[in-house]
């Protein structure tokens, strides 16, 4: 039988080195899909023509096909507001600019969406990942205007037969399950998808799964993010293994063939105790697919 879904890594989390990247992707961890992020210490809405062209070459020569570009879309401050004192753990802004290459200001996001798009079509895939801004105290006020600013977004990607993926982040405003479903139904969009990432729910204290993914309206899932979190002792939050935290990746992965997804389920290492990210990678995908067997999905 084959997978149901497009197994894959993010490349960064392995390391800059995208050749090499590729070729753990590829070859150790036996993977025909590859999720692109940054690499050669550059946000991958970065790179020039030379770079894109590079990417390429390598991604064929290691007969990789792309999930999405995974980009940094509205993960900035809403226009006028100031910086949340809700500070993500165990993310945080100086994290995501520092290791992801993010930093681009509101009024650039939509040159941003722009450039994306642009990269949907350089590396022949059809999804752009993207936020729904910092989170805020209070983003009752800003809402509306939020949601109509992402509506927008999926016109002009549905223009491209693209879709645009909203990905729950604990730093961002929508970060739960509850969240989600609801920023689901107030842009009934069908280019308009959500990037499940259970762990990213759980680690603001969410219950994933069954209870969250009951929520959300499954043919609205375009994309999964794959890793685990622990509750430490005190109350806080930790990256972890697949498979030793909170998430039950079995169940999920079961409930997802179920309900007849069959897009990227895509590793988001994040957990560091491998020793290296390349270790800790491969350690994870292992762990992934361990996770499958006992769900009886082959892949």
């Amino acid at each position: 039988m084959s997978c149901p879904f497009r197994l894959a890594v993010i490349n960064d989390e392995i390391t800059q080195d995208f050749g090499r990247a590729c070729e753990i992707a590829s070859g150790s961890m036996g993977l025909s899909w590859i999720e692109l992020r940054s690499m050669w210490n550059k946000n991958i809405v970065d790179l020039d023509s030379t770079e894109v062209a590079e990417a390429r070459r390598i991604l064929e020569k290691y007969r990789l096909r792309v999930t999405d570009i995974a980009s940094p879309l509205f993960k900035v401050d809403w226009i006028g507001t100031a910086p949340s004192k809700d500070a993500p753990q165990p993310g945080n802004r100086k994290a995501d600019k520092g290791a992801f290459h993010n930093d681009f200001a509101f009024e650039q996001q939509d040159e941003l969406l722009e450039r994306c798009i642009e990269l949907t079509k350089a590396f022949h895939t059809d999804r752009i990942r993207c936020f729904d801004f910092l989170r805020l105290d209070n983003q009752a006020p800003y809402r509306e205007a939020i949601n109509e600013k992402l509506r927008k977004a999926a016109v002009l990607c549905e223009k491209s037969n693209k879709i645009l993926l909203l990905e729950n982040e604990e730093s961002c405003n929508t970060r739960t399950s509850e969240e989600s479903a609801a920023v689901l139904k107030a842009i009934p969009n069908k280019n308009f998808m959500l990037n499940w990432d259970p762990a990213n729910a759980a680690s603001v204290g969410d219950k994933p799964f069954p209870q969250g993914y009951d929520l959300l309206p499954k043919d609205r899932i375009g994309h999964c993010h794959c890793k685990d979190v622990v509750r430490k002792p005190d109350g806080k939050y930790a990256w972890a293994p697949v498979g030793v935290g909170i998430i039950d990746w079995v169940g999920q992965f079961r409930a997802l063939k179920r309900d007849g997804f069959n897009y990227a389920v895509s590793l988001e290492t994040h957990w560091h105790g491998g020793g290296t990210p390349e270790a800790s990678s491969l350690k994870s995908m292992q762990d992934i697919r361990t996770a499958l067997d006992k769900a009886r999905i082959a892949c």
